[in-house]
């Protein structure tokens, strides 16, 4: 198979199994949103440092390093744009649950987790057409699918910016009820969602045999440097050792299943770029779980706050 039918191919994900996504998706957000509360975002003015520095990585320094990944290996049009995609997304639905069981800080892993949620109404367009129309290969995708920045903006309110309010306001309201639903959602529509990346995988077998060794590399490079890239940067600026884990994880664990539903909804499916995706969706549960493994078993040295 030719590179070139990687750049054309289309991934076999009909209408109906698109709304199933979507739904999947809501919920997913619904379910994290639960646990998120109004005093997350108060958060920052107490201890902004921690916050801002978490939001900076994910949405500025994460899609740049990316950049220049793309720039250096100078992967096939499609995987750039997969790649653009996943650095433009919020951080992922598991981050917290990781950053706990890594004894990060979870109070501050939930805060970004809020902020990237609602700064990416705006910031996952603005970074993939952006950084995508930097990068000529990709740029020329972005001009094939005419993308309305406008439009990938509503349906990104609707499905991240919905169900975070309404999550929102049932803990606010009902704090209790908040945290029953919660071990309820979360759990299942996470599986639920995974079980939707292995059905895309699976109806797409062929396209995704013949490319993942391909695939399968660039995806633990760029997740490994989105990882150092957190872990750098919360180094540099002085972090302490449990918000140093939770910017970590927070800038590598990134929200694939938007990136998914936006390449089904504007890019009709691009082979190349919904595989990396997908296929990052599944990768970046495994090297997080085994980041908070390794680090789960490292006591924290110190007890600084920020």
């Amino acid at each position: 198979m030719s590179n070139s039918v990687l750049d054309s191919a289309v991934l076999n994900f009909d209408a109906q199994a698109q709304w199933v996504l979507n739904i999947a998706l809501a919920l997913v957000m619904f379910g994290v949103s639960l646990e998120i509360a109004i005093e997350d975002f108060k958060r920052l003015y107490h201890r902004p440092k921690p916050i801002m520095a978490g939001v900076f990585s994910q949405f500025i320094l994460l899609p740049a390093i990316t950049f220049l990944l793309v720039w250096a290996i100078e992967p096939l049009p499609s995987i750039a744009m997969g790649m653009f995609m996943v650095a433009a997304c919020p951080g992922g639905n598991v981050s917290n649950f990781i950053t706990n069981l890594a004894k990060g800080n979870t109070a501050l892993s939930v805060s970004i987790t809020a902020f990237t949620t609602v700064f990416a109404v705006v910031m996952t367009p603005l970074n993939l057409t952006f950084w995508g129309g930097l990068y000529a290969p990709s740029a020329e995708i972005l001009k094939e699918v005419s993308l309305s920045p406008s439009q990938m903006v509503k349906l990104v309110a609707l499905l991240l910016g919905l169900p975070l309010v309404l999550g929102m306001y049932i803990n606010h309201r009902r704090p209790q009820l908040a945290l029953r639903l919660a071990r309820v959602f979360k759990p299942l529509s996470l599986l639920f969602f995974v079980l939707l990346i292995f059905l895309a995988l699976f109806n797409n077998r062929d396209i995704f045999i013949n490319y993942i060794l391909y695939i399968f590399w660039i995806v633990v490079l760029h997740n490994l440097m989105a990882f150092m890239t957190g872990y750098s940067f919360a180094r540099v600026i002085g972090l302490s050792q449990r918000n140093v884990r939770s910017i970590t994880i927070e800038t590598g664990i990134q929200n694939s299943g938007l990136g998914l539903l936006l390449i089904f909804s504007f890019f009709d499916g691009l082979g190349g770029m919904a595989l990396l995706t997908a296929f990052w969706g599944i990768w970046h549960l495994v090297s997080g779980l085994l980041l908070a493994s390794f680090w789960g078993r490292k006591p924290i040295k110190g007890k600084r706050l920020i």
